[in-house]
C-alpha cells in the first residue's frame, strides 16, 4: 500500500473513533457558545500546533540497474573468437566482440550503421564515422560529410592497427555506434559458436546505475521530469535522484474482457550513483504535494463534529474547548489546519 493509502486509512479510522467523542464534547455546550468545558474533561494528552512545512509523500517500488539492454545482433558471418566479459565497460575504439579473430569494435554515435562506408560514399553517417575516427587519434582528412582518398587512408591505419585487413572500406557490421561507453549486461554467444547476420552476440546498457519505477497512468502528476526523489537502497541508506526520462507503453490486456493499461516508465539518475550493488529492488519516494509554513496538528486530535466538519479540543490551562478547524493536506500522521484562536503552540487534546 502506498503512504497516502495508509493515511487515508488512518485518517478513516480516527475520525470514526473522534465522531462519537466530539458528540460528547459539543452536547453539553449552550447554543451559540464555545464554553468552557470542566476540569474533569480534560484529555489524557495533549501536542501542540506546530508550524512547519508539510510534504506528501508516495512510495511506489522499483528496480535499481543499468536502464533497459539493448541486444547486439552481428551483420557478419564467422566464428565467435572472443567476447566482452560480462560486467565489463567497453569505450570508443575497443572490441565488443571478435568473428574469425576480426574485431567489431564499439563507435559513439546516435545514427546506427546501415551501410558499408567508401571513397565516394556522402551522408550524415560518413561525418559520423569521421568524428570517430578523428578522436581516435587518425588525422589527415577533413571531418566531413564526405568520404575522400584521406579518409580512406586514414581508415587504412586504423585497421593495420586493429589487424584487419587495410581495405579502406568500412564493411557493414565492422562497427557499433552507441551514445556514449557501454557496460555489457549479459553475453548470449560462446566462443566457438557460429554466427550470421541476426545473431544475438550480447546485450549491452550504459554504464550508469539508474533505478527504474513503473506507475500506472493514473499516478501521472508524480512523473515530473527533472523533478528529485528519494531513492531507498536494500540496505535501508536512501539517497536522492531526479526522474531523467518518462516512457509511455501500453500493455495489452491478456483477457478480452479486460482494458489495456498504460504504463509510465520514470528513469531515475543519480548524482552519486549507488556503490556495491548490482540489479536490486529499491522504493522510491515522490513527493506528491507540499504545503509551506503551516500549522498542523497529529492526525490523531481530529474530532468528527455532530453537526458536520471537523473539530479540535483546544486545552487552556484546567478547562478546554471545541474549535472548528479546516483542514488541508495530510502527510505523516500530520494534518494542515486553520482555525479562529489556533496558533503555533496552542494545545489539542490527542487520544492517549
Amino acid at each position: 500500500m502506498s503512504r497516502r493509502g495508509r493515511t487515508t486509512a488512518a485518517v478513516a479510522a480516527v475520525l470514526t473513533a473522534g465522531a462519537a467523542a466530539a458528540a460528547v464534547f459539543v452536547a453539553g455546550l449552550p447554543e451559540g457558545e464555545a464554553g468552557a468545558q470542566p476540569e474533569s474533561d480534560l484529555p489524557a494528552a495533549t501536542a501542540d500546533v506546530r508550524k512547519e512545512t508539510l510534504v506528501d509523500k508516495e512510495t511506489h517500488n522499483g528496480s535499481l540497474g543499468y536502464g533497459d539492454p539493448v541486444a547486439v545482433d552481428t551483420r557478419l558471418t564467422g566464428t565467435v573468437t572472443s567476447l566482452a566479459a560480462h560486467g565489463s565497460t567497453v569505450k570508443r575504439g575497443k572490441p565488443l566482440y571478435a568473428l574469425d579473430n576480426d574485431p567489431v569494435v564499439l563507435l559513439y554515435g546516435k545514427l546506427p550503421a546501415y551501410r558499408s562506408l567508401s571513397s565516394g560514399a556522402e551522408g550524415a553517417d560518413v561525418k559520423q564515422f569521421e568524428k570517430n575516427l578523428w578522436a581516435l587519434g587518425y588525422r589527415g582528412f577533413t571531418v566531413d560529410n564526405e568520404y575522400t582518398s584521406a579518409t580512406a587512408g586514414a581508415v587504412e591505419d586504423w585497421q593495420d592497427d586493429l589487424g584487419l585487413p587495410e581495405t579502406g572500406t568500412v564493411e557493414l557490421g565492422r562497427v557499433v555506434y552507441q551514445p556514449a561507453a557501454v557496460r555489457v549486461g549479459s553475453v548470449t554467444a560462446t566462443k566457438g559458436d557460429a554466427a550470421q547476420p541476426g545473431t544475438e552476440i550480447l546485450q549491452i546498457a550504459g554504464i550508469r546505475q539508474v533505478a527504474t519505477v513503473e506507475l500506472d497512468v493514473d499516478d501521472q502528476r508524480l512523473a515530473k521530469k527533472g523533478a528529485k526523489v528519494d531513492v531507498t537502497l536494500p540496505d535501508g541508506t536512501s539517497v536522492t535522484g531526479r526522474i531523467a526520462d518518462i516512457a509511455s507503453t501500453i500493455e495489452t490486456a491478456e483477457n478480452p474482457s479486460e482494458e489495456d493499461r498504460t504504463v509510465l516508465t520514470l528513469t531515475i539518475t543519480f548524482d552519486k550513483a549507488p556503490t556495491g550493488l548490482d540489479d536490486a529492488g529499491v522504493t522510491v519516494d515522490f513527493m506528491s504535494s507540499q504545503r509551506k509554513n503551516v500549522l498542523t496538528v497529529p492526525v490523531s486530535a481530529l474530532l468528527a463534529l455532530s453537526e458536520g466538519g471537523y473539530g479540535l479540543q483546544v486545552v487552556d490551562g484546567t478547562t478546554t474547548r471545541i474549535v472548528a478547524a479546516e483542514t488541508g493536506l495530510f502527510a505523516d500522521g500530520r494534518v494542515e489546519v486553520s482555525g479562529t484562536g489556533l496558533t503555533e503552540g496552542t494545545k489539542v487534546g490527542v487520544p492517549e
